[in-house]
């Protein structure tokens, strides 16, 4: 009796560990959050390489629990505007904070 009482003890200690682990704070991100974000990250790099008129390599794309963050150094005004643009148009993406800069 005490062995089934220690052992059901045990495993909901792990379980309530496992699943706080996983829980998003205003600073860090959730598992499934960090996999969703990845995937943002992707989808707006992809945009970004598929739009003709940006060269992808110059333009750093990070995400955080679906607000995305675009940086790097661009030849013009109207290429940020459409680096910016892009982004916004990518599904998932809650918002684009702009650190771009001319160069």
């Amino acid at each position: 009796m005490k062995h089934t009482k220690l052992i059901s003890v045990l495993l909901a200690a792990c379980a309530l560990t496992t699943i706080v682990g996983c829980a998003s704070t205003s600073r860090q991100e959730s598992t499934g959050q960090y996999v969703d974000d990845s995937a943002i990250t992707a989808k707006v790099k992809a945009a970004i390489f598929n739009e003709p008129t940006l060269k992808s390599a110059e333009i750093n794309v990070e995400t955080f629990k679906g607000r995305v963050q675009l940086s790097g150094f661009l030849s013009s005004q109207a290429n940020i505007d459409k680096a910016v643009a892009t982004a916004q148009a990518v599904s998932g993406v809650t918002s684009v904070k702009n650190d771009m800069r001319l160069k």
